[in-house]
């Protein structure tokens, strides 16, 4: 089988770890086009307007050379690691999401526990690593502005028949929260943003019954800790957001 060919898309709001990101692609030798909401006098970085990462991941899909095959979404402020690994899934799968590894902080617990639903059931994805066969990535676009593009991406693939793996053996290392407070910011928006996702899809009715049930194991959560009760109040802020349909659309 021949070498696949990737092409990174990498996320940036801002200038902050574009020269860091770029030394790590450049050492990789991949090509890419970073998208970042302030101009940067560097190749490969375009400038674009930061109204939210859907928005970027739609610009960016136009720099997509005719040879690249993978289509990589990247986070500018992650660190990649056993790429190759993840790229081997592209033979039985259209689309892998990656692990996310963070050192301290809340999110520690989180995906402690949705890393083990994940290896079983496709409940949200991980934008900031996400490979793409180069046909299905186009079969998925435009996306609409939605604060929790990633799952789009995700259910939308799904409603499609396509098939979706959840990698750990490539994943990458960032920081995240680092107490209940932003954690609980946090969760209200990526929670927020997943059911907005899930008015623009259809994907398998399981994922929408995962998420009517949602409110309901919010309530057992504020019996694991103050991480707990932190992702309870984040749940009920997502929920109270739903139902108001005043959804973010730039995280």
């Amino acid at each position: 089988m021949r070498a696949a060919k990737p092409f990174f898309i990498v996320l940036a709001r801002d200038r902050r770890g574009v020269e860091e990101k770029v030394e790590e692609l450049e050492g990789m030798r991949v090509p890419y086009v970073v998208v970042c909401g302030e101009e940067v006098d560097r190749p490969n970085v375009v400038y674009r307007e930061a109204r939210g990462k859907w928005d970027a991941i739609n610009f960016g899909s136009k720099f997509v050379p005719e040879d690249a095959d993978v289509v990589v979404l990247n986070d500018v402020d992650t660190r990649i690691h056993n790429f190759e690994h993840a790229l081997s899934h592209l033979e039985e799968a259209d689309l892998v999401y990656c692990r996310v590894s963070v050192a301290r902080g809340p999110q520690v617990k989180f995906y402690r526990i949705a890393d083990s639903m994940r290896k079983r059931f496709h409940i949200f994805a991980s934008g900031e690593l996400m490979l793409f066969k180069r046909g299905v990535f186009k079969r998925l676009l435009p996306i609409p502005p939605c604060v929790a593009e990633d799952s789009y991406l995700l259910f939308k693939a799904l409603e499609l028949g396509y098939r979706a793996h959840f990698c750990t053996k490539t994943y990458v290392t960032t920081e995240r929260t680092a107490n209940a407070v932003e954690e609980e910011a946090y969760k209200a928006r990526t929670t927020a943003g997943i059911y907005q996702a899930l008015t623009y899809t259809k994907p398998p009715p399981w994922i929408r019954a995962f998420y009517k049930l949602l409110p309901l194991a919010a309530l057992l959560l504020v019996l694991t800790g103050e991480e707990g009760r932190a992702w309870a109040r984040g749940i009920r802020r997502a929920l109270s957001i739903t139902l108001k349909r005043h959804y973010p659309t730039k995280f």
